[in-house]
């Protein structure tokens, strides 16, 4: 088995694509279910799991931008800190601090549009 999906709640479908796009994703699907609904696929340049994105209704909706209650809930690894960074700024996404270095790596929290808190991770020896 593998994680192939990861649904991830936003307040509608084209702004998510839009923000997804301008970090590298491709979309991969995009059908049309009727009655406002779609099947959205969004796959990260690098590979691994793709990003389900799921118009929230009703209750769903108190989730968008706290799907992980406050902790980092996202984790994209990078060869290129500083430009995917900047596409991640540029996109709408804002970091909460500035770049550490770790052991493992440089890695900064940011948020994206949502609210969602991510790691941007340039694994150590990249």
């Amino acid at each position: 088995m593998r994680l192939s999906q990861t649904a991830f709640l936003v307040g509608e479908y084209d702004p998510a694509i839009a923000f997804f796009r301008a970090l590298g994703f491709a979309l991969v699907q995009d059908e049309d279910h009727g009655n406002g609904k779609r099947w959205v696929v969004m796959r990260p340049p690098g590979g691994g799991s793709d990003l389900l994105i799921a118009r929230a209704v009703g209750d769903q909706r108190a989730a968008i931008g706290n799907q992980a209650g406050g902790r980092v809930g996202f984790f994209l690894t990078s060869a290129d800190f500083t430009g995917d960074a900047a596409r991640i700024e540029a996109a709408g996404g804002t970091f909460e601090e500035a770049p550490r270095h770790e052991p493992y790596g440089i890695v900064a929290v940011f948020r994206d549009p949502w609210g969602n808190r991510w790691d941007l991770i340039q694994p150590a020896g990249v």
